[in-house]
């Protein structure tokens, strides 16, 4: 009987309708749209009272005023853009759940220029004929890798996947097991070649692989020789590897290509900034590689993209084959990519404007200076009230997207402590304002790193800090 009294308290959908028709923030809403909202919020009110979920302090109490409220929100958050700009605060450079590479402002003044209008995407001016979308990045991407030739798709796995389509239906593919690797997404190499029509041929040991390996196992069938380096996790101890000279001579004997995955695609030495040796994409080209695959979003610093390049022929055979439609990228990634490689003209330049790049190069006294102003500027909105603590530490970031992975690089973190139970509060709280800030907790603490916050968030990061103060206060 309860039940069935509730269910008769329940407002009818015109009722709430005709109440939002008079509230001035709803207007801005189709009709029809908000109706169906008014339905969903009064048959969820149903179910839960028929499942028995339903009770007097229920979040969705039976008040049309509460209905009107719960409708509000929804259609505020389904109007909302649901991908929205994050600041960065984990010291994860190239953190992919956060977009990987953030792009600099010379991408956002080239997009739009593209973007508003209509651009010579497929269109070659000098002729005023049909172009190809590639070519736009051909110039610039032979300048800088050495390479004959190059193709530009949507990942680095989409990119794997064409070369081996293209290059070794059919046929075997020789690979050591120690780089058998996972990728993003739990995806793997030997799940990706599978998809290709290439059969995998495992030689070798997890941790020590021969040239001679490789060459046992090259028989009539074999289609190509298969380098995957290592860029995600490092074998250390009891190790042995192919080098690249040596499996790019063994291929060339048989007739056969050398697929290189770099996967995270540098383009310029970074040992003179401390960073461990990681072979470029020019050292690829330069040993003889066939095809050499990398990404667009890791180390490069640019858009999502799978770059492939190498020898004319086989770019050619690539280009050729159907799934370059499928993978082709569109005008916005092409745009932006082309932007962040115009950077590399000069490699200097490229640390100091490309934000990854100089992210992973910046000083601890630079970062040291940073920590000081943002702190400064978050104790001056703090107060005694508030219960936080606030002070400088010292940590350490990482690169992430699968690079560099036993880089650890000394960094400057703000640290949010108190003796209070409200550092998770504090953290979910910051997580939900737009932008949404991101940190880690540690030690029953929020950490802020400094290497992957930029100047222009600090305002934000205390306007949210504030509001966060004022809503204690009021509670």
């Amino acid at each position: 009987m309860e039940r069935q009294a509730w269910l008769r308290k329940i407002p009818k959908t015109d009722d709430v309708l005709h109440q939002i028709k008079t509230i001035d923030d709803m207007q801005t809403f189709n009709e029809d749209f908000i109706k169906a909202e008014v339905r969903q919020v009064l048959q969820e009110l149903r179910e839960a009272i028929l499942t028995g979920e339903y009770s007097e302090d229920h979040p969705q109490n039976l008040s049309i005023q509460q209905i009107i409220k719960s409708v509000q929100e929804r259609c505020q958050q389904i109007s909302a853009l649901q991908l929205r700009r994050v600041i960065n605060g984990t010291g994860v450079v190239l953190h992919t759940n956060l977009g990987r590479a953030p792009l600099g402002n010379y991408v956002k003044e080239a997009l739009w220029d593209v973007a508003q209008g209509y651009s010579n995407l497929e269109m070659n001016l000098t002729t005023g004929k049909r172009g190809s979308r590639y070519d736009h990045m051909k110039e610039i991407l032979l300048r800088l890798t050495g390479a004959e030739d190059v193709l530009v798709v949507n990942n680095n796995a989409g990119a794997v996947l064409l070369v081996l389509s293209a290059i070794a239906k059919g046929k075997e593919v020789i690979i050591s097991r120690g780089e058998l690797v996972e990728i993003g997404g739990s995806f793997r190499v030997p799940e990706v070649m599978e998809q290709s029509g290439a059969t995998l041929i495992e030689v070798g040991a997890t941790n020590k692989t021969y040239v001679r390996d490789y060459e046992k196992a090259v028989t009539e069938h074999t289609g190509a020789l298969l380098k995957v380096h290592q860029s995600n996790f490092k074998i250390v101890g009891f190790t042995q590897e192919a080098s690249v000279e040596e499996l790019v001579s063994l291929a060339h004997s048989h007739d056969l290509p050398l697929i290189n995955d770099l996967g995270s695609g540098l383009l310029i030495d970074l040992e003179v900034d401390g960073f461990p040796a990681e072979p470029t994409v020019q050292q690829a080209i330069e040993a003889g590689s066939d095809v050499v695959t990398f990404s667009g979003d890791k180390l490069l610093g640019g858009a999502q993209a799978g770059i492939i390049a190498g020898k004319r022929e086989w770019i050619r055979l690539i280009e050729k084959h159907p799934l370059t439609r499928a993978l082709r990228v569109d005008k916005l990634t092409l745009c932006a990519l082309e932007a962040t490689l115009v950077q590399y003209l000069d490699p200097i330049q490229a640390k100091k404007h490309i934000p990854a790049l100089k992210m992973m190069t910046e000083s601890v006294q630079n970062l040291q200076q940073r920590a000081k102003d943002l702190y400064d500027q978050l104790q001056s909105v703090n107060n005694d009230d508030s219960g936080i603590q606030i002070d400088i530490i010292p940590g350490s970031s990482q690169v992430g997207g699968g690079s560099y992975p036993t880089v650890q690089m000394e960094s400057r973190l703000i640290r949010f402590s108190s003796s209070l139970e409200n550092i998770p509060r504090l953290e979910r709280f910051l997580r939900s304002q737009s932008p949404a800030i991101v940190g880690r907790i540690q030690d029953n603490a929020l950490l802020l790193d400094l290497r992957t916050i930029f100047q222009q968030d600090y305002n934000d990061i205390c306007q949210a800090f504030l509001a966060w103060i004022t809503l204690q206060n009021q509670e």
